[in-house]
């Protein structure tokens, strides 16, 4: 790690011209951006994930079967690629409840090796977040069980074992987790809603890329130079490569999910047309904002709602996105890369979609803008306040039902983002600025570009538990192995931390 800094720095001196001069270094430069726009053949129909069925048990609560296990899935032409799934050879299915209902899953291993699964953005009790402290033996059941008390959003479930999360989600171990809140969901007054057949007018878009060897294997190896971990040449959505989606009414919601394990995705259309951003990580913002372009780090997610004329073809893009780093790490980090992603392709009659409503859900109101922090976390390398993840360790304490100003700030030249367990958080402030319309929702997850403090409100409600923490990290995957992540438990007032187990120091 430290060499590759040190022929970075030594690089950083030269300038691009040095660079393209040839050589094994002007080779690497050359070789590391990724221009695919154009030149996919959409011609595989995007696959669906399936909604889990679900059966009530005596109780009536809402209970999920859920089983992870190898197996092999068509990528692309040729040898079918070894893969992990959940209820299939590759991904999961998309669950979904409804505010109120109580629901258990039952996640069976049946995998070689323990294995976890973690509720993204789910405000739920630390023993059911299924976070490193919830491993998974093969071949046994975990079975959490807790109530939907959240706004209607669009979550999603990967695996979170103790420095492998990058590898069980990269092979293919994630899924949706839609949540609806039918007091809240705009719609039924004077015609307008949002589209909410799921399948038909309402799509998950699970964007990951994958590096494929000469045999259709994953590439799990480290690239050379990459600060970031694996970055891929291949785009799948919903595990299809090449994908195109048929369209058959005037407006589609895109529920999109970036699951990759390191790169950022700045998503627009091959002919800049406007849609409207109606929802991000924690549920619907306040009101549709109107743009062209919406940025995802991984594990963010975006519900947008384009418009079609019938007939029409256009292509969702991810453009270059903007990282802040220095043009070196912003190079093999992803950052000159275009990808096309996925083709939309509408039917000749489409069916009249209601217009979206103005107004889509309350804003997140925890603090004000100016409020006092009550705590820093800096990021840097692996650490986070000059610390690395260590199990047994609880970073700290929080008291039950408080709110919370925290201001999270990357310090070095790397990609960076920041997701906290159990809450969603208010952004109230970028850079001492106040937070631009698609930070004006719920988030769990935020992208953190260098040298630039995010203050965020966050209330720790309803679960308490001094011994089992809850974690914060970095959710580029390879950093958060490498022990970008603490863990900080919430307590009763008055009350004082306990140990955790810990389940074994960390390990490279």
């Amino acid at each position: 790690m430290k060499r590759r800094t040190m022929l970075k720095i030594g690089l950083g001196g030269v300038g691009a011209a040095a660079l393209g001069a040839g050589g094994t270094v002007g080779w690497w430069w050359s070789s590391a951006d990724i221009d695919t726009a154009g030149r996919v053949a959409f011609n595989r129909r995007l696959a669906i994930p399936p909604l889990a069925p679900a059966h009530r048990d005596a109780k009536g609560h809402k209970v999920f079967e859920l089983r992870a296990a190898p197996g092999e899935h068509r990528l692309r032409p040729g040898r079918p690629t070894a893969t992990w799934g959940i209820n299939g050879t590759y991904l999961g299915p998309t669950l979904r409840a409804t505010r109120g209902e109580t629901v258990r899953v039952n996640v069976r291993n049946g995998l070689r090796e323990p294995t976890s699964l973690h509720w993204h953005g789910m405000h739920l009790p630390a023993r059911m977040d299924g976070g490193p402290h919830q491993p998974v033996e093969p071949g046994r059941t975990w079975s959490p069980t807790w109530t939907i008390d959240q706004p209607a959003a669009t979550l999603w479930y990967h695996p979170h074992p103790h420095g492998e999360t990058a590898r069980h989600v990269y092979r293919g171990l994630a899924g949706l987790f839609i949540l609806d809140d039918p007091k809240t969901e705009p719609g039924g007054s004077g015609g307008s809603s949002l589209p909410n057949h799921y399948g038909i007018d309402d799509i998950p878009v699970i964007v990951q890329d994958k590096r494929l060897d000469d045999g259709n294997q994953l590439d799990e190896s480290h690239p050379r130079l990459s600060e970031v971990g694996l970055l891929g040449d291949v785009i799948c959505v919903n595990g299809t490569t090449g994908p195109y989606l048929p369209v058959t009414t005037e407006r589609i919601r895109l529920r999109l999910l970036n699951a990759s394990n390191a790169r950022t995705y700045r998503f627009g259309f091959t002919d800049d047309r406007t849609f409207a951003l109606v929802g991000t990580d924690g549920g619907l913002l306040p009101a549709p904002h109107r743009t062209t372009r919406i940025q995802l780090s991984p594990g963010e997610r975006a519900e947008i709602v384009v418009t079609l004329r019938p007939g029409e073809r256009t292509v969702l893009r991810s453009y270059p996105p903007d990282l802040g780093l220095n043009f070196m790490n912003n190079r093999f980090s992803g950052g000159d890369d275009t990808m096309d992603i996925l083709e939309l392709r509408a039917a000749r009659t489409l069916r009249p979609s209601p217009r979206l409503p103005d107004h889509l859900a309350t804003a997140p109101a925890l603090a004000a803008g100016n409020a006092a922090v009550d705590r820093k976390f800096e990021m840097a390398n692996f650490s986070i306040n000059g610390k690395s993840m260590d199990m047994r360790r609880i970073d700290f304490a929080v008291g039950r039902d408080t709110t919370e100003i925290w201001e999270v700030t990357a310090i070095d030249d790397n990609q960076h983002n920041f997701h906290v367990h159990d809450v969603q958080f208010q952004v109230l402030s970028v850079g001492g600025k106040p937070p631009p319309p698609e930070l004006a929702g719920w988030k769990d997850t935020i992208h953190t570009r260098p040298g630039t403090p995010y203050r965020l409100a966050l209330r720790f409600a309803d679960h308490s538990d001094r011994t089992m923490p809850y974690m914060y990290h970095c959710h580029i995957l390879y950093h958060e192995d490498q022990g970008l992540m603490g863990q900080f438990v919430v307590t009763e007032p008055g009350e004082k931390p306990g140990s955790t187990s810990g389940g074994g120091s960390h390990h490279h």
